[in-house]
């Protein structure tokens, strides 16, 4: 048998390294309300790295600077690779 994935309409947001600065330097919150960690230096005003721990039902998962988290259908979210959601998911209207 094979089976065809509903179309189903889910919010997502990129975390980019200007998410990261402002998370971390500037004390903006991340998205959906998670937190952003890493290594930086606040006086240089520099990010070496930044990652967010996502807690799911699987465990805590983490996005990288690049990656993709969703918001599901039931309210989880989860990360996602930047590949796989380019070849996931469109731009909805």
């Amino acid at each position: 048998m094979k089976f065809r994935k509903k179309p189903v309409v889910i919010e997502a947001v990129q975390f980019t390294s200007d998410c990261a600065f402002l998370c971390l330097i500037g004390g903006r919150e991340a998205p959906f309300g998670l937190v952003v960690s890493g290594d930086y230096n606040r006086e240089r005003r520099e990010v070496y790295r930044a990652w967010i721990s996502i807690p799911t039902l699987e465990g805590v998962m983490r996005a990288e600077v690049g990656d993709w988290i969703i918001r599901g259908v039931k309210g989880e979210l989860y990360p996602c690779k930047p590949d796989i959601f380019a070849a996931t998911y469109e731009p909805a209207e």
